[in-house]
């Protein structure tokens, strides 16, 4: 992508005595703070795909899915790391959730492209899910097994560990759109990714601009 740039996601138990009841889950309480971590290729397009969704309070462009601590761009982007370029996702979850959060993950990838996304080839713009507790597993779980049934083939999207953890990217990518939204338009515009998303979904997502 740096050559690229440049160019152009009731149950009851009783007993003998008496009814014994499985505690209902509590409800969000708002303020609380969810996170949650995907990679769908150039962390500055996932940025505007979560950006001002209701429910969500911050967009992080970031790396994750590697072993280094801490890498740089450029380490990332030689694709030596086994990081993916990634957005954290802050959201309230008594305004949103996370299978909510799921559905705009799908709808800006492509989830059928093995070993890039659109315009950017190698690992380090693979599309995968981050699963951060095992509530998250089974809902990405669940969640790609409905997008196989609904679109008719295998996803090749794979849901990862952290690895090292979660590292924000440096501030200059931190909303790019918003510093080069020219360079952003022809950055995206050229690398397909809405033709593609039109092409797998039938529409192109709504993002922020």
């Amino acid at each position: 992508m740096l050559s690229t740039r440049l160019t152009l996601a009731l149950a009851l138990t009783l007993t003998v005595t008496a009814p014994a009841y499985a505690d209902p889950p509590a409800a969000p309480v708002a303020g609380e703070r969810g996170e949650a971590v995907f990679a769908g290729g150039c962390f500055w397009c996932m940025e505007t795909a979560f950006e001002g969704q209701p429910g969500v309070k911050e967009v992080i462009s970031g790396y994750a899915g590697g072993a280094k601590k801490s890498p740089t761009y450029e380490e990332v982007g030689g694709g030596d790391t086994g990081h993916a370029e990634s957005v954290r996702v802050v959201y309230d979850p008594s305004k949103t959730t996370y299978a909510k959060l799921l559905d705009i993950f799908w709808r800006n990838v492509d989830p059928f492209s093995a070993g890039g996304q659109f315009c950017d080839r190698g690992p380090q713009y693979r599309s995968a899910l981050f699963p951060l507790d095992d509530n998250q597993r089974r809902a990405a779980e669940a969640s790609k097994r409905e997008v196989e049934k609904k679109l008719g083939k295998p996803v090749v999207t794979q849901l990862e560990s952290l690895g090292a953890g979660f590292f924000p990217a440096e501030a200059y990518h931190q909303d790019f759109y918003k510093k080069d939204p020219l360079w952003y338009r022809t950055y995206r515009a050229g690398c397909g990714r809405d033709r593609r998303l039109k092409d797998v979904w039938g529409a192109a997502p709504e993002t922020a601009h």
